[in-house]
């Protein structure tokens, strides 16, 4: 099922959109950088509502394997329209969408500029967040995902979790200043068909380094968050990142770039609106309570869908 991918990291995504608020012009970046936190924070909900929503996963990946060379090429240049008429919309959610996705939370974040509907820009600019970093996952673009069909499951989280949680801070994350995306949908898709192109390393490495390693050697344990966790081992991680040459910082690196671009790029087509006064902006108790009582409807159904899977 859709939902039971693996995540792009949790650690990954928060710091990957606190890291775009910093690309972003003055006349901007007082608003975002008033709400870093809640930007920050909330940067994983799409990822918590795919257990509670039928069509929330597919939003997140695409398997690009799935349609010949030429297919794809058509696909690029399909509205959401157009490639439900020619392919049908059960198959495309069946292979993901999030190309397309993408640009339906660009249109949805610029009708929020230009209302000046403050709830709607931070929710919005958080979730259009979360799923420029996924297609940035090489992982995210194939039936291959977790390696499940090359003897190699769990490569999914050492990609996206061991990996940043382990580098990151030695990264350079100075990617400039947002800039105008003119061509929003051809930007999403060569973004995944980029990320496609990665994914011969990402496997091809681990699966020769796995050789040179006795399972021993290959995995260790850690303490995470007080449990004793089963990881692979620092060696192993060092080694792997060295052979991708920093892959993964290139892929973050991007993602920032990216979603500063379009956080922009909404603003700039919605008028520039003056955001200064919407600092002054605070969720009222009952925006909270809603909020509050959401996310529980998102826990619950993820505990009712564990439950199901374990029976």
């Amino acid at each position: 099922m859709p939902w039971q991918r693996p995540l792009w990291g949790f650690f990954a995504h928060k710091k990957i959109n606190r890291l775009a608020v910093f690309t972003l012009p003055p006349e901007m970046f007082g608003f975002y950088k008033k709400n870093i936190d809640y930007i920050t924070e909330n940067a994983i909900n799409a990822d918590q509502r795919r257990y509670a929503i039928k069509e929330e996963a597919p939003r997140h990946f695409i398997d690009l394997d799935n349609y010949a060379d030429s297919a794809k090429r058509q696909l690029a240049k399909f509205t959401w329209k157009d490639a439900v008429d020619k392919i049908g919309e059960d198959s495309l959610y069946a292979h993901g969408i999030v190309p397309w996705h993408i640009n339906s939370m660009k249109y949805q974040l610029t009708e929020a500029f230009r209302k000046k509907d403050v709830k709607r820009i931070l929710s919005l600019s958080t979730d259009i967040g979360h799923y420029i970093a996924d297609a940035h996952v090489p992982l995210h673009t194939t039936r291959n995902y977790n390696g499940q069909l090359s003897n190699q499951v769990g490569i999914h989280g050492f990609w996206e979790s061991r990996l940043p949680e382990t580098f990151a801070e030695n990264y350079d994350f100075f990617v400039g200043q947002a800039t105008y995306e003119e061509f929003p949908q051809k930007r999403a898709w060569q973004t995944v068909i980029n990320a496609n192109a990665a994914l011969d390393s990402v496997l091809l490495f681990e699966k020769d380094l796995s050789i040179q390693f006795s399972e021993d050697k290959k995995f260790s344990f850690e303490e995470i968050n007080g449990i004793t966790t089963r990881v692979y081992s620092r060696e192993f991680t060092t080694k792997y990142h060295q052979m991708l040459k920093n892959q993964v910082e290139r892929q973050m690196r991007a993602s920032v770039k990216m979603i500063g671009d379009f956080w922009f790029t909404c603003w700039v087509d919605a008028g520039q609106p003056d955001l200064l006064p919407l600092k002054k902006y605070k969720p009222n108790k009952e925006d909270e309570e809603e909020e509050k009582a959401e996310k529980v409807n998102w826990l619950r159904r993820i505990f009712e869908v564990r439950k199901e899977v374990d029976n």
